[in-house]
């Protein structure tokens, strides 16, 4: 009986999920993750797992090395930058994603970081809580800019949101120009172009060896004064310190970032107490919703690739042969 690992940290022993993998004939094994967690620990609860349902767990070379009976891995979410696809390819490992999965939240989540920036929200929270009244101005976001990093299905899903807001929408894509929507209402420009027009930048890219460190000193110099950043994708497509530099010198307006270079948030990040810069705790897609939606549709996947049939898969291109199924013996 194939043994399925679940790391995801909401998905639980009896729930939706772990009903659907046992209705199916599998085993499962829950080891949530709910923070840094030690290779060496990883490495030994995949031993004897066939296929592994993980959210953000760093499956290195090392680690998938160890992993001799593995066949398939699920991310349950979108961005799969944590495992590495080309070790998992060449030991005939699938890797899937769900792609578009949490579109919805992350659209949403997004324009409540930019609502909340505008209007100074969280200033004016804390101000209160430690006894004060702050009454400073903030903006309106209709007439304003917003310029999409990456055209995935969360930007995709971010533009009729915006445009209700009467923002204008620039983006800058590596999409070949056939293959997007047909929207008037969208102006695609180059990134230098986006980063000197937008009044607010917010970042929808995979994280690649391209898109690391992409928002760096250079291209704070290029934007407004007045500008505001969002990341809602992933931490190490910002230079951090160049980041803390650029609010704390007057360089760019302000950030509100949802993911950061290294999780939880360090004690020693150049990010911290710089006043304009907010950092959340990695909750874009965290909707009740989106993560059924994602438990149930990663479970799916993941009875898919056992059965040789995986339709998320990113890594086919790396894969040389597959692994034979385990005999239990």
């Amino acid at each position: 009986m194939p043994r399925i690992l679940i790391t995801t940290d909401y998905l639980r022993p009896g729930d939706d999920v772990d009903q659907y993998l046992r209705e199916h004939g599998h085993t499962t094994v829950h080891l949530p993750m709910t923070g840094r967690r030690d290779p060496e620990e990883l490495a030994a609860a995949l031993d004897g797992i066939d296929a592994a349902l993980v959210a953000n767990e760093p499956l290195t070379a090392e680690v998938l090395s160890r992993a001799s009976g593995l066949r398939a891995i699920v991310r349950t979410g979108v961005g799969y930058d944590s495992i590495d696809i080309d070790t998992a390819g060449k030991l005939g490992i699938t890797v899937s994603n769900l792609p578009g999965i949490n579109a919805n939240a992350v659209a949403e989540y997004t324009m409540g970081l930019l609502l909340a920036t505008a209007r100074r929200l969280v200033q004016s929270a804390v101000g209160v809580a430690v006894g004060g009244w702050p009454r400073e101005d903030g903006h309106e976001l209709r007439g304003s800019t917003l310029g999409l990093i990456g055209y995935g299905a969360a930007a995709r899903a971010l533009i009729p949101l915006a445009q209700a807001f009467g923002m204008g929408v620039l983006c800058t894509t590596n999409v070949p120009a056939a293959q997007r929507t047909d929207d008037p209402l969208v102006r695609f420009v180059d990134l230098p172009e986006l980063l000197s027009t937008a009044d607010y930048i917010s970042v929808h890219t995979a994280l690649t060896k391209r898109t690391r460190g992409l928002l760096d000193a250079s291209a704070f110099r290029r934007m407004k004064p007045t500008a505001v950043l969002v990341n809602t994708a992933r931490g190490a497509v910002v230079d951090e310190q160049a980041l803390a530099d650029a609010v704390r010198t007057g360089q760019i307006a302000a950030a509100a970032l949802d993911v950061v270079n290294e999780e939880p948030l360090t004690a020693d990040s150049p990010l911290r107490n710089v006043d304009g810069i907010t950092v959340f705790s990695h909750l874009a897609g965290q909707t009740a919703e989106a993560r059924a939606a994602a438990g149930l549709e990663g479970a799916a996947e993941a009875v898919a690739a056992l059965a040789g049939h995986p339709r998320f898969a990113v890594n086919t291109h790396l894969l040389p042969h597959t692994r034979p199924a385990r005999v239990d013996g």
